[in-house]
């Protein structure tokens, strides 16, 4: 009986939304946060050059919560890759965005981990960049993307690893 207890409550945390959270990362100055806000084109909070629906991919997305802060959204849940893929959807709206705060004394920074639109959608993984990349690169496993992504590979013949020239990266 003990058994299907924890079977119920557990199947009314993952009905009720309660199971998305983010997970810690370990890294220094991490926090766990929760909050709503309304996606925005960063660039355009902060010079006022605004195109249509916030660059259409091509510029960095923030949150702007209530109070005005704007926070910066610069990492999704894929490795090497950004939150705007899975910001860009929500442009103008208000989501409820859950990842990691990590506060430094120069600027902090938002990890988005899970979103949902504003006050009661469903909640989304953010890990849209590596659907994004596999559609782009033929269906390849987004996986290590950065290994087989073919502008890095073109960088790197030019620039070498790191920027310096005749670097090679171990096979």
């Amino acid at each position: 009986m003990k058994h299907i207890s924890y079977l119920i409550f557990a199947f009314v945390l993952f009905a009720t939304g309660a199971a998305q959270a983010a997970e810690e990362w370990g890294i220094e100055g991490e926090k766990k946060a929760r909050f709503e806000a309304k996606v925005v084109d960063v660039l355009c909070e902060l010079t006022g050059n605004c195109p249509a629906n916030c660059g259409a991919g091509k510029r960095q997305l923030g949150l702007l919560k209530d109070d005005g802060t704007l926070v910066f959204a610069v990492k999704n849940t894929e490795i090497f890759a950004g939150a705007a893929n899975d910001l860009a959807g929500f442009c103008g709206k208000r989501i409820v965005a859950d990842g990691l705060l990590i506060s430094n004394p120069k600027m902090n920074l938002f990890a988005l981990q899970f979103k949902k639109l504003a006050p009661d959608g469903k909640w989304g993984r953010a890990n849209q960049f590596g659907k994004d990349w596999s559609k782009a690169n033929g269906g390849k496993a987004a996986g290590q993307w950065f290994k087989n992504d073919a502008t890095i590979k073109k960088i790197v013949s030019e620039q070498g690893v790191l920027g310096i020239p005749g670097l090679k990266l171990k096979e």
